[in-house]
């Protein structure tokens, strides 16, 4: 990747942004309510990098965010992320969530219960609610206990994850015969 920087891209779902650096993406955005609040929310988070035209491998990303958005079923394992500045545990967290793949979801307590401890339930929710790169981290795809919906930090709350998981033709947790929505 080249010098840092941001950008704006159209989805089905409304304006995502994105941020670079030497490493990778440092920070994805979902839509805030319109363009310039999601540009705004960017500037915020990023407020030393300057807005520019994304290089080819950020194109690349925006490219399988926004077919990701548009219903195909895309992991988005392809996209680096740098994690400096990303606990640990954050970390741990992000990558587990990273395998689930579209259409499918897990719970809070099964990423604990993977981490090594069914009591870190609260702290991988807390992790999640932090996740500076959803959907490529799919945090959207973590459900609470008994498949509700849980949290959603993104604008819209957890209506923007169930429409996410819509998008998615997601299902419930293995063993939970409950739809999701």
């Amino acid at each position: 990747m080249s010098a840092e920087g941001f950008a704006l891209f159209d989805t089905a779902i409304g304006p995502c942004g994105i941020a670079w650096g030497a490493r990778g993406i440092v920070g994805v955005q979902l839509p805030e309510d319109g363009e310039g609040a999601t540009r705004a929310r960017m500037r915020r988070r990023f407020p030393q990098v300057p807005e520019s035209a994304p290089p080819a491998g950020v194109q690349a990303a925006c490219e399988s965010i926004r077919a990701l958005l548009d219903g195909e079923p895309r992991d988005l394992a392809e996209i680096a992320l740098d994690y400096e500045g990303v606990s640990d545990f954050h970390r741990r967290v992000y990558e587990v969530a990273r395998r689930i793949v579209p259409g499918r979801t897990r719970t809070y307590g099964e990423i604990a219960a993977e981490l090594g401890d069914k009591g870190l339930s609260r702290a991988v929710g807390q992790a999640l609610g932090h996740n500076p790169f959803a959907p490529v981290v799919p945090c959207h795809r973590v459900l609470a206990a008994g498949g509700k919906p849980g949290g959603f930090s993104a604008h819209g709350g957890a209506v923007s994850k169930l429409k996410m998981l819509m998008i998615e033709g997601a299902r419930p947790p293995e063993g939970d015969t409950e739809p999701l929505f």
